[in-house]
């Protein structure tokens, strides 16, 4: 399950960190975001969805890499990131 190209293109025009930015881990986390968001809406309807919460499970560990990589190397900006994308912590 994947997002749309307009809803994608949003999210990376707000995360970026300078015009031609689409790959910084804070952009990678938002579009990430955005489809575990999906992925858990799409699994409370079809509970029996393996293969879909595999994809779930694999995003959420990717998502936890890249935070981690953001809290060891600039805690600013893993602040922020938890902010906009209203993540605990």
């Amino acid at each position: 399950m994947s997002i749309k190209g307009t809803t994608k293109k949003t999210l990376i025009k707000k995360h970026r960190t300078h015009d031609k930015d689409t790959g910084s881990p804070q952009v990678q986390i938002a579009i990430l975001t955005k489809e575990i968001t999906l992925l858990t809406k799409h699994l409370q309807e079809h509970a029996k969805d393996f293969s879909a919460r595999r994809g779930l499970l694999g995003k959420v560990a990717r998502r936890r890499t890249l935070l981690n990589y953001l809290r060891m190397n600039d805690a600013d900006v893993y602040q922020q990131v938890l902010e906009s994308n209203k993540l605990k912590r």
